[in-house]
């Protein structure tokens, strides 16, 4: 197959595109040809993703197999690759967010059928607008739209709320000993997947006409308290974990950029069922406990000290919570 990834070298879909070479798929890549990050076997398209003329230049003589679209996030964004890929792509792969689904939900186990609603988080919202424009266009035009929904996906970033993510601020404060701030009391159940698992049930997507017109989650089956995904990265560092719960909503007054990804995403208990991936993937398996993938994610931070960025304001931010905490 012929396969065109806008984007292919982020957290998620690098995975995918080292899993798609594998496996045998012509991967192309589009973007601005700025980065360093060059997967072995990988052909590349060089445009701005906002440049139309660019675009449609280097686009001209292509068709292909499947389109997959990492860094669409707007309705705006959604209708431009309609335009371009009509009639020139068999598959066109919307990455959506599984922040999407109802915010709180009324059952922690989420299906597919779990409703697209989330006041909190305006990014999730954009997606929603997404979807509903892609889905449109399938009935309309016959757009052949599959839709992906991640939920949180590591590899090199540290998945947790505050300190973590592309920050290295949240580890700093463990290997020195000093507490960090859990949302709420811990208790709250997550799931968290790694990349290369993520890979195997996306890559299974790719092709298979079935899934056309569907919209599908991924996910690891492995569910954790917050207090155990902290407890597991202490026990990757070989440190003592210091944890001080605070409240979600405390923890959003003192900076509402936390409402979305917070009461928007992480303060609910989900449970993921990933059945429907699995009627179309059955061999889709996770296989990749946390504490084992958190090590090979510290490893990478720790592997180059100028990954290791340490922000000053989340430093004051937890201190001043913890403070008030235990006040």
């Amino acid at each position: 197959m012929k396969v065109l990834f806008i984007g292919g070298t982020g957290n998620i879909s690098t995975a995918c595109s080292c899993l798609a070479v594998e496996t045998g798929i012509e991967l192309w890549h589009l973007n601005r040809g700025k980065t360093g990050n060059q997967i072995q076997g990988v052909k590349t398209l060089v445009a701005d993703i906002n440049d139309r003329a660019a675009l449609e230049d280097v686009l001209a003589d292509h068709v292909w197999d499947c389109v997959v679209d990492w860094i669409a996030f707007t309705p705006e964004q959604v209708q431009r690759d309609i335009e371009l890929f009509s009639g020139k792509t068999e598959q066109f792969i919307f990455i959506s967010s599984a922040s999407c689904y109802q915010s709180p939900p009324d059952s922690p186990v989420i299906t597919e059928n779990t409703p697209l609603s989330n006041p909190y988080w305006q990014y999730s919202r954009d997606k929603i607008a997404c979807e509903e424009l892609l889905l449109k266009a399938h009935k309309d035009i016959g757009f052949p739209v599959t839709i992906v929904r991640p939920s949180h996906t590591y590899s090199n970033v540290i998945p947790i709320a505050i300190g973590g993510w592309e920050e290295y601020t949240a580890i700093d404060r463990m290997k020195r000993g000093l507490p960090v701030v859990v949302h709420g009391d811990g208790s709250s159940l997550w799931v968290l997947t790694h990349s290369e698992d993520f890979a195997q049930g996306f890559n299974g997507l790719i092709g298979r006409q079935e899934s056309i017109g569907e919209a599908y989650h991924i996910t690891s089956d492995e569910v954790l308290t917050w207090n155990q995904i902290y407890q597991q990265i202490a026990d990757a560092l070989g440190v003592e974990a210091k944890l001080v719960h605070v409240t979600s909503d405390r923890i959003c007054r003192y900076d509402p950029e936390y409402i979305g990804p917070l009461l928007g995403d992480k303060t609910a208990s989900v449970i993921f069922d990933n059945s429907k991936i699995r009627q179309l993937v059955p061999d889709f398996q996770c296989t990749t406990p946390f504490a084992e993938g958190i090590k090979t994610t510290l490893e990478w931070f720790e592997a180059d000290p100028t990954r290791q960025t340490v922000s000053d304001a989340a430093n004051k931010m937890m201190d001043e919570l913890i403070a008030s905490e235990l006040a």
